[in-house]
């Protein structure tokens, strides 16, 4: 790049920044820019840095003579801001991606702190409950922020549709427990077996709906360390998902109501569930990676 060249000649001369910016009649902070990427010199202070450096405009850009010699000057600087533009552009959207990033963390981190320090239940659920949709809807309005910066794909309605079920199985969530905390509705331990049955097997389902057809991203769908890495690993595990959760729900009926233990079935199907695509992603995320190596 041009602040690469612009140090390195510089440096290779024996001049300060300093000393440029005098015989250039530019400020030594305007230099600083060039180097550190943040600027772009103009063509009239180009041409007479290239004299005081004794090189070309050429290798200034890091372009071959033959092609400086049959361009312009001026379009090569074009293409050069531009770039720097989008460089900008893609900073500041990664800097305020960030921002959001932490505040979701830290509010999520408060509900948790919430919920081991406040002694009363009802208290504890509507407030844990109502920083868990703080943080859910700061990841839903920021959505084209998240995805903008991970993925090419436009197809952000299905971002939407995953994160507005999100939100809604927690609203629904946080209201029976607060319900149940206030006495207003009392559910038997059956009665709690068969809720928790009946919504972690709607969650699954939709989610073996959807994840096909997730674009690839880091911010929604089996985020494993290898499916983030490498697209088509991500669609492996998405794929496979998609095709095993429904088989999964009713596996996970039917040993729900036939044996006793309620929470070592859902443990057991939740593992499973999650093993196979992760597993099997896992396997071919291997052997491209090493067949590449070699």
């Amino acid at each position: 790049m041009i602040n690469e060249n612009i140090k390195h000649f510089r440096k290779t001369r024996g001049m300060s920044q300093e000393e440029m910016a005098v015989k250039l009649n530019v400020v030594r902070q305007t230099v600083s820019k060039w180097e550190k990427g943040l600027s772009i010199p103009d063509a009239d202070v180009l041409i007479e840095m290239a004299n005081l450096l004794d090189v070309s405009v050429s290798q200034l850009l890091g372009i071959e003579e033959s092609i400086h010699s049959n361009g312009n000057l001026a379009e090569e600087l074009a293409e050069l801001n531009e770039q720097l533009a989008r460089k900008k552009q893609k900073e500041k959207l990664l800097y305020q991606a960030n921002q959001k990033r932490g505040l979701i963390l830290f509010v999520s981190f408060l509900s948790m702190m919430i919920t081991m320090s406040v002694k009363n239940e009802v208290v504890s659920i509507l407030m844990a409950g109502i920083c868990m949709l703080i943080a859910a809807i700061v990841l839903y309005r920021n959505l084209a922020l998240f995805t903008s910066l991970t993925t090419d794909d436009l197809r952000i309605g299905i971002f939407r549709v995953t994160t507005l079920c999100n939100i809604s199985i927690l609203i629904i969530g946080i209201v029976f427990a607060f319900l149940s905390a206030v006495d207003v509705i009392n559910f038997s331990e059956n009665g709690e077996k068969l809720f928790a049955m009946v919504l972690l097997s709607c969650i699954m389902v939709f989610i073996g709906i959807v994840s096909p057809k997730l674009p690839y991203n880091r911010h929604t769908g089996l985020r494993l360390p290898w499916t983030v890495r490498d697209e088509d690993t991500w669609k492996i595990a998405h794929r496979i998902l998609g095709f095993i959760s429904f088989p999964m729900v009713l596996l996970y009926i039917a040993c729900a109501l036939t044996i006793s233990d309620f929470e070592i079935v859902s443990v057991v199907t939740m593992l499973i569930w999650i093993s196979i695509p992760g597993g099997i992603s896992y396997i071919y995320f291997y052997k491209k990676y090493h067949s590449n190596k070699k």
